[in-house]
C-alpha cells in the first residue's frame, strides 16, 4: 500500500523530496496556472506510474487542504489528509501517513484546465485526473 500512496502522491498527489531547482531563464521556463481551476474532487484516468493503483480520487480545497483517496488491486480503500501549495507550474503537496512521518513531493502541472489535470513527477512519470462533476 505504502507504494501506491507513494505513487499517488508523486504524482499529485503526490511522495518523497523535491529535487532542487535547477538554474534557468525565468523569462523562458517559468509557467504560471491558474490555481483555482485546481479546487474541487479529481478522477484518474490515466497513469503511467508503476504500480497503478485501481482508482483514486484527489480533493483540493481552498484553504489548501488535501485529500486522497486510494483504492489498491485488492480492493481496499484508504484515504490520507495533508496540504499543498501551488507555486508557478509546481504542486506540492504534503500527506499525513499514519504511523509514518510526513511525506511531501513536489510535481510539475503540465496541463490544468476545467476538466483536465496532468502532473509530471521528477522522474518524467504522468498522472492524468479528470475533474468529477
Amino acid at each position: 500500500m505504502k507504494s501506491i500512496v507513494a505513487a499517488l502522491a508523486a504524482a499529485a498527489v503526490l511522495v518523497g523530496v523535491a529535487a532542487a531547482q535547477d538554474k534557468k531563464d525565468p523569462k523562458k521556463d517559468d509557467k504560471k496556472v491558474d490555481a483555482a481551476k485546481l479546487l474541487g474532487r479529481w478522477e484518474l484516468t490515466r497513469s503511467t506510474l508503476d504500480p497503478r493503483p485501481k482508482s483514486a480520487t484527489v480533493e483540493f480545497t481552498k484553504d489548501n487542504k488535501v485529500t486522497v483517496a486510494v483504492t489498491a488491486g485488492n480492493g481496499k480503500e484508504d484515504k490520507y489528509t495533508g496540504t499543498y501549495k501551488v507555486n508557478g507550474d509546481k504542486l506540492t503537496v504534503k500527506l499525513t501517513i499514519p504511523g509514518e512521518t510526513d511525506q511531501e513531493d513536489t510535481d510539475t502541472i503540465q496541463t490544468l484546465t476545467d476538466e483536465k489535470l496532468l502532473l509530471i513527477d521528477k522522474d518524467k512519470k504522468e498522472t492524468e485526473f479528470a475533474k468529477k462533476k
